[in-house]
């Protein structure tokens, strides 16, 4: 297991202009963090090269772990909801997530999610700068708070800046929201507007959804 704090990054080893295909098989590989170690692959983000608009989730959840692909699981089907209430059309849009890999705690058979440490967001977030290489997008959705610190480098009270733009210091602009797994785990009788609240925040981004 290569240590975190290594010089040479499992990034470093793909070429300057490997296209998203190639970056993803380098992940696979990737144990510059040791979460990879225990995950059954790297879920690496999907969408067009040139998507105008990226969403960038916090970590792949069991769902998205067995099946290789971001936002399949519950939380994906709610982000669907909410895509399709907006008239944007997913396969116009770049989905990926701030850490490639599962994090997880066992408690007997099931595999609960754990927070990846921020050493560990530190370490993944190569990957996540090269995809914003590639894709070039015109704005980005951060969902939650590791998306958005991984994002805009520093701490970001999500429930303080929710529907607001950051601007990175490249120029880019960065929408913060909730992940949909914080509406999933509010109550019940809540739900309805806590997503139609959500719906408010992802609005603000839709000038930048090709349709």
């Amino acid at each position: 297991m290569a240590d975190i704090a290594s010089s040479e990054r499992a990034s470093d080893r793909i070429p300057p202009d490997a296209g998203i295909a190639q970056l993803r098989e380098g992940a696979q590989l990737c144990r510059d963090c040791p979460i990879g170690e225990n995950a059954t692959q790297a879920v690496f983000g999907e969408g067009p090269a040139a998507a105008r608009l990226m969403l960038v989730g916090e970590q792949p959840g069991d769902r998205e772990d067995l099946a290789g692909h971001p936002f399949v699981g519950p939380s994906g089907h709610l982000l669907d909801k909410a895509m399709q209430e907006l008239g944007w059309p997913r396969d116009s849009i770049y989905v990926t997530n701030a850490v490639k890999h599962f994090k997880f705690e066992l408690r007997g058979k099931r595999r609960m999610h754990k927070s990846p440490a921020q050493q560990e967001i530190e370490a993944c977030l190569q990957w996540l700068d090269r995809e914003l290489d590639v894709v070039r997008p015109a704005a980005i959705v951060a969902l939650g708070a590791i998306a958005a610190r991984a994002l805009v480098d520093r701490p970001v009270g999500v429930m303080r800046e929710r529907g607001n733009w950051i601007k990175r210091t490249d120029g880019l602009r960065v929408l913060i929201t909730l992940h949909p797994s914080a509406l999933l785990r509010g109550p019940p009788q809540e739900r309805e507007a806590a997503f139609a609240k959500w719906l408010d925040d992802l609005r603000h981004a839709s000038r930048y959804v090709g349709k």
